[in-house]
Formats: C-alpha cells, sequence, structure tokens
C-alpha cells in the first residue's frame, strides 16, 4: 500500500476542495492528512482562531477509510513575507509530522504537497518521492505577503518535485520553466452528488419555499476575488428575482452593499450532502469572478458542481477555463452583457443543453481527474502496485 503525507492548504472540514477529494479517492494508499496551521497572531484578527491554536494536541480523526487528520502546530507569522521565519517554521512542523509517521509505521512515504510554503520542510522529512499539486497563483493573494519570497518557494518545491500537477493552463506554464513533468489536470465535481438535482426530486429547504423565482444562485467561500459588483447589478436590475448566495466571507471581505439590497439572501455554508436541495432550487447558477491574475488561473470547483446539475450558468469570461465551456454556458464579456445573459438563461428550456451540461460534468468527476493522476504517478514510479 502507498503511504502518503499530504501537507494540505485547507482543513479536511467542513468545506470539500480538491485536497479532499483527491486524497479519499486515491487507491491501494494510505493518508496523514495535515491541516494546515494557524499563526500566533490568528486569535487577535479572529477569536474562532483561538480554539484552532492547540489541535495539535488531539488524537489523529480517522475521516476516511484511507485517510487520518492531524492538525499542524501554530507557526510565526509573516512567513510568506521573510524566508527566514518560514525556514525556522517548517523545521517545527517537520518535525511533528515525522512524529505522526512514526507512530503510523510510514518509513519513506510520497510527500504531497499544497503550498509553496511547504519547500522548506521538505528536507526535513524522509520521503520517496515528492508531489507538488499546484491549485493557485499564490503569489497573487492579498495580504502578509512578499510575491517574490513565495515565487521564490514556489520555484524550489516545483524544482525538487519528482511529479507537478497543476489545476490551470497558466499554473501549468509557469512550472514548466521549473519542471519539465509539470501536467494540467483541472479541478473537478463529485459527479455523483451534484447530478441527484437532474435525477431525483429533492425536497425544498425551508429557507427557500417562498422565495421570488427566478433565483440566481452563487455557493462558495465569499474571496477577494469573487465579483460582488455583478451580483448587485443584477440584484437592482432585477428587483423581482432573487439573488441567493450560500458561503462564508473571508476575512477582509465586506458583503454590506449586498446585505443592504432587499432581493439578495446570504446564507450561511451548508455540508455537501444537503447542498444539492439547495441547488435545485436555483434557476441560474453564477460563476462571477473579478479580472486579476488571481481570478485567471483559478480552477473553480463551483462551475464543475454546478454542471452537474445539468443547470444553466452564467460565468465571467475569467477564470479562462471556462472558455472551454463556451457550447453549453453563458460568458459575460463585459458588465453591459451581464444582466441580458443572466435574463436569457433564466428562460432557457432546452433539453439537449442539459444533457450536454451533464455529459461534460460526468467527465470532469473526481473520479476521472484522480484517475488521471494516479496513472501518472503509477507510470512514472512514483506509485508502487
Amino acid at each position: 500500500m502507498n503511504q502518503i503525507v499530504c501537507l494540505s492548504t485547507t482543513n479536511f472540514r467542513p468545506l470539500p476542495t480538491r485536497k479532499q477529494n483527491v486524497m479519499t479517492r486515491l487507491h491501494n494508499s494510505e493518508v496523514l492528512y495535515f491541516d494546515p496551521p494557524v499563526t500566533l497572531l490568528a486569535p487577535l484578527k479572529d477569536k474562532k482562531a483561538r480554539a484552532r491554536l492547540f489541535r495539535f494536541r488531539r488524537p489523529g480523526e480517522i475521516v476516511h477509510d484511507n485517510v487520518t487528520v492531524y492538525a499542524l502546530p501554530p507557526v510565526l507569522p509573516f512567513y510568506n513575507k521573510f524566508r527566514w521565519i518560514n525556514r525556522v517554521n517548517q523545521l517545527f512542523q517537520a518535525r511533528y509530522v515525522r512524529g505522526k509517521m512514526k507512530a503510523h509505521g510510514f518509513d519513506k512515504p510520497v510527500l504531497w504537497c499544497y503550498s509553496p510554503s511547504s519547500c522548506d520542510a521538505v528536507r526535513h522529512i524522509p520521503h520517496s518521492a515528492l508531489v507538488y499539486d499546484c491549485v493557485d497563483r499564490h503569489s497573487a493573494y492579498q495580504g502578509l505577503i512578499n510575491p517574490k519570497v513565495v515565487d521564490g518557494m514556489e520555484r524550489q518545491l516545483a524544482s525538487a518535485a519528482d511529479q507537478v500537477f497543476a489545476t490551470a493552463v497558466g499554473l501549468q506554464e509557469t512550472l514548466q520553466e521549473y519542471n519539465d513533468t509539470a501536467q494540467l489536470i483541472p479541478n473537478g465535481c463529485a459527479y455523483e452528488i451534484f447530478s441527484r438535482v437532474a435525477r431525483e426530486k429533492l425536497i425544498c429547504p425551508d429557507e427557500m419555499d417562498a422565495l421570488t423565482h427566478p433565483v440566481f444562485g452563487f455557493v462558495g467561500m465569499f474571496q477577494e476575488c469573487i465579483d460582488y459588483d455583478r451580483m448587485a447589478l443584477l440584484a437592482r436590475a432585477m428587483p423581482l428575482a432573487t439573488i441567493y448566495l450560500i458561503g462564508r466571507p473571508l476575512p477582509g471581505v465586506d458583503l454590506s452593499a449586498l446585505r443592504a439590497l432587499p432581493n439578495v439572501v446570504i446564507h450561511d455554508l451548508v455540508p455537501q450532502e444537503k447542498l444539492p436541495n439547495y441547488l435545485a432550487q436555483f434557476d441560474v447558477c453564477l460563476n462571477l469572478f473579478r479580472e486579476g491574475s488571481l481570478s485567471r488561473d483559478v480552477s473553480p470547483l463551483k462551475f464543475y458542481e454546478y454542471l452537474a446539475t445539468g443547470k444553466p450558468i452564467v460565468s465571467t469570461r475569467e477564470p479562462l477555463q471556462v472558455g472551454e465551456f463556451a457550447d453549453v454556458i453563458e460568458i459575460s464579456q463585459s458588465p453591459d452583457d451581464f444582466v441580458d445573459l443572466c435574463r436569457k438563461a433564466a428562460e432557457e428550456n432546452d433539453p439537449e443543453r442539459r444533457r450536454l451540461r451533464l455529459r461534460r460534468a460526468e467527465q470532469c468527476s473526481w473520479d476521472a481527474r484522480v484517475r488521471q493522476m494516479e496513472h501518472t504517478l503509477y507510470h512514472r514510479d512514483i506509485f508502487k502496485p
């Protein structure tokens, strides 16, 4: 059985992302999944972070047949600005990881990394192979970072990797300069869960029962790269419609302008198993990103989940990945055409287009994506039969 140590950038709970979907679908593999650390400054910005400071002291949680989750210890802040701080942090993180490896009988696992900062842990963690799965343009994020430092760490991590995966063409092109193994494998969807919207009559959640249709829906974390202006534009242009947003704002994201609009509803995160019941009430799904380097290279899970419902979709032209689905969705080139495309999507009554969306989504399922990864890893002897 293949042993894998996954240094993630996303907590295993509550919101499934690429990391969880990949790790739980790997065959013939045992995974130690490490939730990312909080910084020692985090509780000053977010009181909820205080409870996470000491999660590393808890025993591992078996969350799947092949996956055990641990939380990494807290770290010093500013590690994305000053490389020496990252080196100190990663030295202590690696010591913690080695202790858990020993407890589970891991000798030289495959080390699977998602953050450029992991580059300084690699030499301190025994491993048989190194995989870097790049899901974002990390240096494009706002906050306490120095883009040159982050890009330098990514260059080192990718150069040392035995295999590099990337979720977007722009990311792959950058990483190929450091490592010619860089392979494009976009995000996917849990097709078996979200296609229920098209296959079954799902119960309407009580809080959605009296909504005014059409309902334009959005699902996902409220990040800085989302185009909230277009949501507000739609709400004002179609006052009798409902704009239904499901998610949770990240620190620094202000939704007050949207909350002030009478036909905008903002609902907290919904567990994945219940999400199809909400999506079933949408008339149109919204995939809206502001233009920028971060949005361009995003591979949004929500987009593939929308596809799997068969529902009409209106998207901005970024992320660029949506361009290959232009035959089955509406792509807004600017705010000028956005509302008209939303109206067109709400009036769509084309069973064939719906079937095409479902077919394309099945081709983009997480099962299909992970099979691609496994094929590469076995072919290159990184995984063993």
